[in-house]
């Protein structure tokens, strides 16, 4: 488990309105979130057809023109 050191920003009333985190942290966080998003959709499309090199290149293109 990640271990978070975090500070709290409290309201006038004493309540947690907020969390502040190191920039490392942050990142660490972020790179585990992205990687797990991944992983899901990998095995959403398993056994898929996988598309050639220039199918995909072909795609891409018109991804690039809208």
């Amino acid at each position: 488990m990640l271990n978070i050191k975090k500070e709290y920003v409290i309201t006038d009333d004493n309540k947690k309105k907020a969390v502040l985190i190191d920039i490392e942290t942050f990142e660490k966080i972020e790179q585990i979130l992205e990687d797990h998003g991944l992983g899901k959709y990998m095995e959403e499309v398993k056994g898929e057809d996988a598309l050639s090199l220039s199918d995909a290149s072909a795609y891409y293109e018109t991804l690039k023109k809208e």
